[in-house]
């Protein structure tokens, strides 16, 4: 992931999505570029702004802290390297499919 900052936009969105893959083998997997939203703000110019929507059975039994470390600790050498903010939203195959037929 040392190639994060000289990433273009899709690179980067890849690259996240290349990462989680591999750490978490989700069954789903939504990386969004939020980064244009933010343009302005302090730490803008720090890296980009990310939403992570990941569906993985790895996450059964686990607090959403300890699911957000996960994927913190999956992408921790681009946290350092070029994004500023990640929101996250795990879940397991079962909650995902409960979450997706409530209407």
């Amino acid at each position: 992931m040392s190639d994060f900052l000289n990433a273009t936009p899709a690179e980067r969105i890849a690259l996240i999505e290349t990462t989680l893959t591999a750490a978490l083998a989700p069954d789903s997997i939504s990386v969004r570029d939020d980064s244009a939203q933010h343009a302005g703000h302090a730490g803008a110019s720090a890296g980009g702004h990310y939403t992570v929507t990941i569906v993985a059975a790895a996450f059964a039994g686990k607090a959403r802290v300890a699911r957000h470390r996960m994927v913190y600790d999956a992408l921790a050498d681009a946290m350092q390297r070029g994004i500023h903010a990640l929101a996250i939203m795990a879940y397991t195959p079962e909650e995902f499919a409960t979450r997706s037929s409530t209407p």
